[in-house]
């Protein structure tokens, strides 16, 4: 009988060099793991492109979740709706009454303000959007708040351009693919936004502090004339925003200003417009002065400095 083999498991040749190229092939992805890493951090615009391609790759997919998830909201609002038909019918005449009265106070307002117009010769320059767009999704955790728009370079979209609900301001464009475009929301830890109070020209800043809603301090301190309640509109100052849309409500006031939530919610808006810069001509001028157009801290100065140079070189009409 044949003496028992004494070599051991990993005696072959063929094992060894498998086991040497596995951790070879193993160090080499972690090298370019941190290469890449590196990269990221010294230039994070670098990866621009590569984002806006997997955003268009996963755009088709977003969109069809949207798609359904809107068709599951409105299911479960009918059968909601059914169960409470009896209260919601008395609240909604009483709605209707108040509704009927303000409409008709509105009727006598736009008589009033067609007249003077006419007097002073002004028209009305209606803004055509760039493009028409889903929005397939947003961030919800991340102090980062971003949008996705199924629209992009194709579609005429560029960075810089507003994005409006039918509601009011949603954010602005950051970055664009060929089919998809990512969105800065205002409630980003990195956005700021010239605003004034609607009823007077109280001016003050909308700062996004990335947990769904917005801080607004007052440019003049002193004492805080806000009060909760009160509807905060574009000032028009900076270039990129037309004056008089819908931003914001202050829910809460501070010495400095207030706390305010959305007119325009992002998870709750299906459509919005693409409008094209109100200003180009000033948000040209800041950028041959190298301010940062862009929103993000990627691409130079603090949002905040911007938003004071705009404020102080545009008309905020």
């Amino acid at each position: 009988m044949a003496p028992p083999t004494s070599r051991r498991s990993g005696f072959s040749k063929k094992a060894q060099f498998s086991l040497f190229t596995g951790y070879l092939l193993a160090g080499g992805f972690a090298l370019l793991g941190l290469a890449l890493l590196l990269l990221s951090l010294w230039q994070p615009a670098a990866f621009a492109p590569v984002r806006g391609a997997a955003s268009d790759v996963v755009a088709p997919a977003g969109e069809a979740g949207a798609i359904a998830r809107s068709q599951s909201q409105g299911l479960f609002a009918s059968i909601g709706g059914y169960f409470n038909a009896g209260s919601q019918n008395a609240a909604l005449r009483e709605e209707m009454e108040i509704a009927r009265i303000r409409l008709a106070e509105a009727d006598a307002i736009k008589a009033e303000n067609h007249r003077l117009k006419g007097l002073l010769g002004l028209r009305d320059n209606a803004v055509k959007p760039v493009a028409m767009a889903r929005l397939v999704g947003s961030t919800a955790t991340s102090a980062r708040r971003h949008a996705y728009l199924s629209a992009g370079g194709n579609d005429g979209v560029r960075p810089g351009m507003p994005v409006i609900s039918d509601r009011g301001v949603i954010g602005r464009v950051l970055e664009t693919g060929r089919t998809s475009a990512r969105v800065l929301l205002l409630t980003d830890s990195e956005s700021v936004l010239p605003v004034r109070r609607a009823k007077d020209d109280v001016i003050a800043f909308a700062e996004g502090r990335g947990d769904g809603l917005l801080r607004i301090r007052l440019v003049n301190l002193g004492i805080n004339p806000l009060k909760v309640g009160d509807l905060m509109v574009t000032s028009g100052a900076g270039g990129y925003y037309r004056p008089g849309v819908a931003v914001a409500v202050i829910s809460q006031t501070t010495p400095d200003g207030g706390i305010a939530r959305l007119v325009a919610e992002p998870s709750a808006t299906n459509f919005v417009a693409v409008e094209p810069v109100h200003q180009p001509v000033a948000v040209s001028a800041l950028e041959d002065a190298g301010g940062d157009l862009s929103g993000s801290p990627d691409s130079g100065p603090s949002p905040a400095s911007t938003a004071t140079t705009a404020n102080a070189s545009a008309d905020p009409e």
